[in-house]
């Protein structure tokens, strides 16, 4: 950690097009995250003052040339100014390849920080990823991105939290028929043992971990399918023999409502809308989606740039201060466990 007492989060704006810029001044004018980190927003100055003015708050902007030379006690708003992003040249709510393809160069230039030991995690405001990959990152998602500048070998995957939950997935960003086909005993099994693993991470001594099912009824005993019998049971099975608290598979359609009363820690689904459309319904202004499996932390809100509402002052900050607070948790936990190791 950069920081004995509070961990330095580097905190990006997202999309200069969508809700990001607004929040993240929003977040630092109210200072409620003073206590647990300390923000040096990586960015555009340019792009904080279009959020000032959108969010209707003042902030006393310190520029700094890199992380290292935040001030720790300073009241100012500790800014790396990448001056490589004028917001006057992308209008509010719209899609743009190039404002995509900045946020990606600004991703980029937080994650070298982070790799210099500069700043101990990574919040971002919400991007587009339709945008980022006509802008030239060619990856479905950021998460892939991340896994590549970072060399990253191995599996990895999003996993989103909320009211305490982990919830993951065995297959991410791809068509429902790639997906169906990338169930396998093999990805089943990393999906649980890296739930497994992040919340171990995080503080949770033994996590109950769930399992969907991948059909309707969990197969009703094989009448709409042998996927649970054949495949996802004996993996399920195996892990929980490795001294993995998983069980199941339970049907996805209730499974998250035992989950949310307390009675697992996780779920592993399937496939995306799976478990996202739960999550979602619980809670949409305040999930947070880590990046599982990156040495690197990375936590972003599980909304997206909502550019139906850009520019009015009404996008709720929830999702974000709490991806922040998870992130300093998260490194915390990290620095813990380094020094028991």
């Amino acid at each position: 950690m950069t920081d004995t007492i509070l961990p330095a989060i580097a905190l990006v704006p997202g999309d200069c097009t969508g809700i990001g810029p607004e929040q993240t001044a929003r977040i630092l004018a109210e200072g409620r995250l003073s206590d647990v980190a300390r923000p040096v927003v990586v960015g555009d100055a340019r792009v904080l003052e279009m959020g000032m003015v959108h969010a209707g708050v003042k902030l006393e902007v310190e520029r700094i040339t890199s992380p290292k030379d935040a001030a720790r006690q300073s009241g100012a708003v500790q800014l790396v100014d990448l001056a490589n992003t004028d917001p006057a040249q992308f209008p509010i709510g719209k899609v743009s390849a190039e404002s995509g393809r900045l946020t990606g160069e600004t991703l980029a230039r937080a994650i070298d920080f982070a790799r210099a030991g500069e700043v101990d995690a990574i919040t971002f405001a919400p991007l587009n990823k339709r945008a980022m990959f006509d802008g030239g990152w060619k990856f479905p998602d950021e998460h892939k991105m991340f896994a590549s500048l970072l060399g990253h070998q191995g599996y990895f995957s999003e996993m989103n939290v909320l009211d305490g939950q982990w919830m993951s997935r065995v297959t991410g960003h791809q068509a429902l028929r790639e997906a169906i086909k990338a169930i396998t005993p093999a990805t089943i099994t990393e999906a649980i043992e890296l739930a497994d693993r992040m919340m171990k991470k995080a503080g949770i001594a033994r996590p109950r971990i769930a399992v969907a099912a991948l059909n309707p009824h969990a197969g009703e005993n094989g009448l709409f399918g042998r996927d649970e019998i054949e495949m996802i049971r004996p993996t399920v099975e195996a892990a929980a023999k490795r001294g993995i608290a998983c069980s199941g598979p339970y049907p996805a359609d209730t499974v998250y409502i035992r989950a949310f009363a307390g009675e697992f820690d996780s779920v592993v689904a399937m496939y995306h809308d799976q478990g996202q459309i739960a999550t979602k319904l619980r809670g949409f202004n305040r999930g947070v989606t880590v990046t599982a499996g990156l040495e690197t932390v990375f936590t972003t809100p599980s909304h997206g740039t909502a550019f139906d509402i850009v520019g009015q002052g009404i996008a709720k900050t929830g999702a974000l201060e709490s991806a922040i607070r998870l992130a300093a948790q998260l490194v915390a936990a990290k620095g813990a466990q380094s020094q028991a190791a």
